[in-house]
């Protein structure tokens, strides 16, 4: 029991630490009106944050399988970002459980989310050319649809502000809706449009993708092959592997796995160019 209190007491330390390099408190902003209320961005900023500059963003989509799940996920995500000199986006989005509503929904909300950040970069300190998604499962679906489903564009909105991000962070991310492929049972033949793997092309924004090899959700060989046809149609593709990791494996509560996947998503946005590089100790 006291080594229970002592690892969870040290978890929590660390994670008030990383936030206390945070100067500004988190926000809230409404991007989006639905039935039944508002959809909001929990907004973290760079410390001595100031608006007329322009800052990389980073937009993240908690995981649910588009029927549950909080912004609260990737918050300790958010924090040590925006320490990093981003400004941190953590999207609300519509899902079953309190919507009532489809995956086609979520996705829909995703890149309203994405083209409300890039619409209001002036006002809000967003460099609009770098906008990175990430999210993880059901959240990494999104970030990654964003940018290769050209359907499923809320109706009404302004379809020349472009929702695709500059480049892909992706925590056990759901490729591949199709016939054996992880949602299927609810999207059922819509999966040619909706499902990412099913949809690469040239183009892609770089990504880099965690996946423990004991997912039994995600197969390793999907991300492989997301990996292979990434690299074929010119993209960047990283792939880490964590042996006889789960689903959810890189979540804050795991904290040391958490603060490696954190830490190799750092070296991945300084390579292309997002961030720079941190001093040596």
């Amino acid at each position: 029991m006291r080594f229970i209190i002592r690892t969870q007491t040290a978890i929590l330390l660390a994670f008030l630490l990383a936030s206390s390099l945070v100067a500004q408190p988190a926000d809230s902003i409404g991007y989006k009106q639905v039935s039944g209320g508002s959809l909001y961005l929990q907004v973290d900023y760079p410390p001595a944050y100031d608006v007329s500059l322009s800052y990389p963003a980073m937009v993240f989509f908690f995981g649910g399988g588009w029927n549950g799940g909080t912004t609260e996920q990737f918050a300790p995500h958010a924090s040590y970002f925006a320490s990093r000199g981003m400004i941190c986006f953590r999207a609300d989005y519509r899902v079953k459980s309190r919507q009532g509503t489809s995956p086609f929904a979520s996705l829909k909300d995703a890149k309203s989310a994405i083209r409300y950040i890039r619409a209001h970069a002036k006002e809000l300190g967003v460099d609009p050319d770098k906008i990175v998604a990430s999210g993880g499962s059901a959240g990494g679906h999104l970030a990654v649809a964003t940018a290769v489903i050209e359907g499923f564009n809320e109706l009404g909105e302004d379809l020349s502000v472009s929702c695709i991000p500059n480049a892909l962070v992706l925590f056990n991310p759901v490729f591949d809706n199709g016939p054996g492929g992880y949602g299927y049972e609810r999207v059922g033949e819509a999966y040619k449009e909706f499902s990412p793997l099913h949809n690469l092309k040239e183009g892609m924004p770089p990504a880099v993708v965690f996946l423990g090899t004991e997912d039994r959700l995600i197969p390793v060989e999907t991300a492989r092959y997301f990996q292979t046809v990434m690299e074929k149609v010119g993209s960047k593709c990283e792939l880490f592997l964590y042996e006889g990791e789960g689903h959810g494996f890189f979540n804050f509560r795991n904290y040391e796995i958490y603060k490696d996947t954190r830490d190799k998503a750092d070296e991945f946005l300084v390579s292309t160019g997002f961030l720079q590089k941190l001093p040596d100790p």
